[in-house]
């Protein structure tokens, strides 16, 4: 039996798959605000990346500095193996509980 993930969670890993190699805090957050339509807090998704990162979820890397920063480096996120599978069950579980309900509910 695998991992299930909160809502936060999966819109985080979602948002990771969607940015790949462009998946930094800030866009992370705007990729969600801008699909869902809900406000999330930057520090919300520093903390649940932080969370899922020792879990095995997700893996980090430092980028090169850019001047548009002054110099500073973006800490890069990926989707890990173990964050894979736990997506992957959780959206199969959601899948399950949806199907056959009415269609206005699951669009």
């Amino acid at each position: 039996m695998g991992q299930f993930l909160g809502e936060f969670e999966q819109l985080i890993l979602l948002a990771l798959l969607r940015l790949g190699e462009d998946a930094y805090g800030v866009s992370i957050r705007a990729e969600i605000e801008q699909r869902t339509g809900r406000d999330v807090s930057i520090g919300s998704v520093y903390t649940t990346l932080e969370r899922m990162e020792r879990k095995g979820y997700v893996r980090s890397a430092i980028g090169q500095p850019t001047p548009e920063r002054g110099g500073r480096r973006k800490k890069y996120y990926h989707l890990a193996a173990g964050g894979q599978a736990a997506l992957s069950h959780t959206l199969r579980a959601v899948r399950s509980m949806t199907e056959g309900l009415a269609p206005e509910l699951v669009e």
